[in-house]
């Protein structure tokens, strides 16, 4: 199936939900660690619950999948930090051996590796999603009741 098809709902229901601006952290300010090294990345993942490493910066995402990644975190109302992998070589190749996963985006929940793309898809259309977060100490916005539901 196309990903067009699949996230095409995805980006309708955000529209509806309040716009959150994650964090998109300059890499070279942030870290007293050699840029895509282990510690880089420990330090990185330490400053907030949920981080991702994606193509692009969460305004204007550089690829379908990082863009998907992005709408599912702002359905949760997800506050994240960002990095793009575009910006340096050497977080997009560092990120892969830190992880061993081979493709971005790539999303940490708790300073651990839960997956890319289609994991968080997944996880987000089966529930998984919301305890993931839960278990970071983050409650998702989709489990607060609509006042206008009733």
């Amino acid at each position: 199936m196309n990903a067009s098809v699949v996230l095409r709902p995805l980006v309708r229901t955000s529209l509806r939900l309040p716009c959150l601006i994650p964090n998109s952290v300059s890499f070279c300010a942030t870290s007293s660690h050699e840029v895509g090294s282990n510690k880089f990345f420990e330090e990185a993942l330490s400053k907030n619950k949920v981080v991702v490493f994606m193509k692009g910066v969460p305004d204007a995402p550089k690829c379908g999948f990082s863009n998907a990644v992005v709408q599912i975190l702002r359905m949760h109302g997800v506050n994240y930090d960002s990095y793009d992998v575009l910006a340096d070589e050497r977080i997009r190749q560092g990120v892969k051996e830190y992880s061993s996963w081979p493709t971005i985006p790539q999303v940490f929940i708790g300073g651990e590796f839960v997956g890319g793309c289609d994991i968080i898809l997944q996880m987000h259309q089966n529930g998984d999603l919301i305890e993931e977060l839960k278990k970071a100490g983050i409650t998702s916005t989709l489990l607060e009741k609509d006042p206008k539901s009733h």
